[in-house]
């Protein structure tokens, strides 16, 4: 029977007992090992780029100085940032919105207005103004359906025949029909 156990290759290091007794209760503060609380404390100093000859203080110092270097840097960084940010938004973005509102109002202004109930407050009505141009091609397209349809009930005639159900028959061409359903698709 095998037993799942992880088999480490150890050495042995002479150090004094009283530093021994002080690590093994540093160890159980902080790691589940010793080889991991040794591992942690190792990657802390060369993290940090200390080393345990020198003093403590001048390196604690010197890393607060290169921090607040870099907190300098990177907060002048941010600030250009939001100072392009800014550029983009009055010279691209706000002008876009303009353009894009008044493309949305025109839009508004054709649609029909919504019927809204009355209220006991007398109101003057919503005048709907219409673009001229918009109006005199409505006013051509209306009086050519009206042609078109006046052309195709005076040659339509009701037949009845002697058995079965009375039926519409219109008398025009093939094509007279396909020029028919082209107008009304291209309306």
């Amino acid at each position: 029977m095998k037993r799942n156990r992880k088999t480490y290759r150890f050495s042995a290091i002479n150090i004094k007992s009283a530093v021994a007794t002080r690590f093994r209760s540093f160890s159980k503060k902080t790691a589940k090992s010793h080889t991991e609380t040794l591992i942690a404390v190792m990657d802390f100093f060369e993290w940090h780029g200390f080393v345990p000859t020198d003093r403590m203080d001048q390196s604690v110092l010197q890393e607060i100085i290169k921090n607040q270097k870099l907190t300098e840097t990177s907060i002048k960084r941010t600030e250009a940032s939001i100072a392009i940010i800014r550029d983009i938004e009055i010279t691209q973005t706000k002008p876009t919105n303009a353009i894009l509102e008044a493309l949305l109002e025109q839009k508004v202004k054709q649609e029909k207005p919504r019927v809204e109930p009355p209220s006991s407050k007398q109101e003057t009505p919503i005048e709907i103004s219409v673009p001229k141009i918009r109006y005199e091609h409505l006013q051509d397209k209306l009086k050519m359906l009206q042609r078109e349809s006046q052309y195709l009930i005076e040659n339509t005639t009701l037949i009845k025949p002697a058995f079965g159900k009375p039926y519409l028959r219109l008398d025009i061409t093939e094509g007279e029909l396909e020029n028919y359903k082209r107008t009304l698709k291209n309306l």
